[in-house]
C-alpha cells in the first residue's frame, strides 16, 4: 500500500467544503462529543498551571482548543490540513478576540521538520488525527514529542472503543442531542436507522482482523480515492499498552491515560437526552463520567478515543 495516501485521503477529506462548519458545531448536535471534549477541556485546563506560555495544537481543526488556550493567553500555532476548517477557526477566534494569540498553518502531522526541538510548552492533537497518518503512526507521535518543551496531551483512535462499531452501524443514534436538528448527519443517522439495522450482517474475520492489525479501512478506501471520491480515513487504533509504550521509549514520564465516553457508551439515548436536558445533571454527569474514564480497567473503551498525558 502505498504510504502517501494516508496523507491524500485525509487532506481531501477535511478539505470539503462544509468540513469546518460541521465539526464547529458537533458539541450543538451530539452527546459523544460533548462528553468527549468536557473530558479533554478539564485535561488542558489541568496543566496550564505549569507555566504554558506556547502551544502547539495539531489537527486543530475549527479552534476547539487553541482558541481555549488564545482565550487564557497562551500563545498558540494552530496547525490543520484543512482549508475550511482553519478559515472556520479563524473566524472564531475573531469573535472571541484572540486572533493576536493565534498563528494559523495549514500543514499534514507527518512533516513537522519546521519546528524545532521542545519549541511549545504545550503539544496537544485530539480527535485522533494522529491515527489517520498511518502507517506513519508513531513516528509522528515521536516528532510531535520532539517539538514538545513540557507536556504532551494526545487523544487517538481507541482499538478497543472502536471495535464495537463493527457490530453496531447504528450507534451514532445512541448520541444525538435532538431528534427535531436539522443538522444534516442527524437527519441522516436518523433517516438511514431502520435501513442500517435491516441490512447489517455481523463479520466476525473483520471483527478478528482489526483486533489483531489495527487498521480500519484500506483499499476500498484507497480505490474510492482514485474514483474522485472523498472517503474516510485510513485509521490506526491503538491498544492502551501499546500507546503507553511509545510514550515510555520515547522518554516522557508522568504518563496519565482515559477513555473519554467510556462510560455514556453504556447509557440508553432516551437517558441521555434526559440528563442533557436538565443542567443539574448535566454538569453531575460531565463530572463522574471524569472520574469513570480515567479508572484504568475501561480507558481502553472509550467512545472513539484514547487519551494520554506526559511530561518531558
Amino acid at each position: 500500500m502505498n504510504e502517501s495516501y494516508s496523507e491524500k485521503i485525509s487532506r481531501r477529506l477535511w478539505n470539503l467544503p462544509d468540513k469546518g462548519e460541521l465539526e464547529s458545531r458537533r458539541e450543538e448536535t451530539f452527546i459523544d462529543d460533548i462528553v468527549q471534549k468536557d473530558h479533554l477541556e478539564r485535561q488542558v485546563l489541568k496543566v496550564l498551571d505549569g507555566g504554558v506560555r506556547t502551544a502547539f495544537d495539531g489537527g486543530a481543526g475549527s479552534g476547539r482548543f487553541s482558541i481555549l488556550l488564545a482565550k487564557r493567553g497562551v500563545r498558540v500555532t494552530h496547525f490543520d490540513i484543512s482549508t475550511p476548517m482553519i478559515e472556520r477557526a479563524k473566524e472564531l477566534a475573531k469573535e472571541a478576540g484572540v486572533l493576536g494569540n493565534m498563528e494559523f498553518v495549514q500543514g499534514a502531522l507527518e512533516d513537522l521538520s519546521a519546528y524545532k526541538d521542545g519549541q511549545f510548552d504545550l503539544v496537544l492533537s485530539f480527535d485522533a488525527p494522529v491515527s489517520y497518518t498511518w502507517p506513519n503512526q508513531k513516528r509522528v507521535i515521536g516528532e510531535l514529542a520532539r517539538i514538545c518543551g513540557k507536556r504532551l496531551l494526545l487523544s487517538v483512535s481507541s482499538r478497543l472503543g472502536m471495535l464495537p462499531y463493527l457490530s453496531n452501524p447504528i450507534q451514532k443514534s445512541q448520541f444525538v442531542l435532538d431528534d427535531g436538528s436539522a443538522d444534516p448527519f442527524v437527519r441522516w443517522c436518523i433517516d438511514h436507522r431502520d435501513e442500517m439495522t435491516a441490512s447489517f450482517r455481523f463479520d466476525v474475520s473483520a471483527a478478528r482482523k482489526f483486533m489483531k492489525d489495527g487498521v480500519m479501512g484500506g483499499e476500498e478506501e484507497i480505490a474510492e480515492y482514485d474514483r474522485g471520491g472523498a472517503p474516510w480515513c485510513i485509521t490506526y487504533g491503538f491498544m492502551p499498552g501499546e500507546l503507553r509504550g511509545i510514550l515510555e521509549r520515547l522518554g516522557l514520564r508522568d504518563i496519565s491515560m482515559a477513555g473519554p465516553g467510556a462510560f455514556a457508551r453504556t447509557v440508553p439515548h432516551e437517558i441521555l437526552q434526559k440528563i442533557m436536558g436538565d443542567p443539574r445533571q448535566k454538569r453531575d454527569f460531565l463530572d463522574f463520567c471524569y472520574e469513570y474514564d480515567q479508572e484504568p480497567h475501561v480507558i481502553g473503551m472509550g467512545k472513539d478515543n484514547l487519551f494520554a498525558s506526559a511530561e518531558r
